[in-house]
């Protein structure tokens, strides 16, 4: 099956700032090209880590009520030294968390929600920045039109992965909601097929209602062809 890569999804070139960049140059860069985050590099380009909005905005937030109505805030260790900081160095969360080019989508996402980032600078073997996926860009595979999510089920995962012959099973498709009715060989090709739908890029849910000719489940594998066996997620 055909994964979208973060090289699909990834904004390219990438605004970045060095290690010194100060606080009002990072804080216009945002503005001006309409970003939420930058990447930090060094001298060799290499991704150091991440400077985003909530970063600059602790300075804002340190700062005490003129009018005294508000409750005085009070940062941890790391808050503090982040209100205090001028420079990318101080602002930045490192190590950054970072993706590579021929990462899928799925992988991608999984890192963000692990590490509880909205986006990865992506690094090229040496580690040297060439890209930047965000959650925005992964959503895109949600754009997906039906008519291809149906095309690649019935011909990449029906046809040539399971070996269902084509007519076999119908495929629906209707926002990325994907129903699968018909019938298959065996019982035990039920859970695969619906597995193997639910991974396909785009795909918002799957359903199946496929009878079977064979329940394999069972020791003695006894031909059934009037069961059904249904399954939604």
């Amino acid at each position: 099956m055909w994964h979208r890569m973060v090289s699909d999804l990834m904004t390219t070139p990438v605004v970045s700032v060095r290690r010194g960049t100060g606080f009002k140059e990072i804080a216009k860069l945002l503005a001006e090209h309409g970003i939420t985050a930058v990447p930090v590099v060094d001298d060799d380009e290499r991704a150091v880590g991440v400077v985003s909005e909530a970063d600059l905005l602790r300075k804002e937030a340190a700062q005490l009520d003129p009018a005294g109505l508000l409750p005085v805030l009070r940062p941890g260790p790391t808050d503090r030294a982040k209100a205090r900081a001028t420079t990318a160095e101080g602002l930045m969360n490192s190590p950054a968390v970072t993706a590579r080019a021929q990462w899928t989508a799925v992988e991608a996402a999984q890192v963000m929600e692990r590490h509880h980032v909205k986006r990865l600078p992506v690094v090229d073997e040496a580690g040297r920045l060439v890209g930047l996926v965000s959650r925005a860009d992964l959503l895109r595979v949600f754009l997906r039109g039906d008519s291809a999510i149906r095309e690649e089920i019935s011909g990449e995962v029906l046809l040539r992965t399971l070996g269902i012959t084509p007519g076999t099973v119908a495929v629906r498709v209707v926002d990325g909601r994907v129903s699968l009715k018909g019938t298959v060989e065996r019982r035990s090709l039920v859970p695969v097929a619906v597995r193997l739908c639910q991974g396909v890029d785009g795909v918002v849910d799957v359903s199946a209602e496929l009878h079977h000719r064979v329940d394999d489940s069972s020791a003695a594998g006894e031909p059934a062809a009037s069961r059904r066996t249904g399954l939604a997620t």
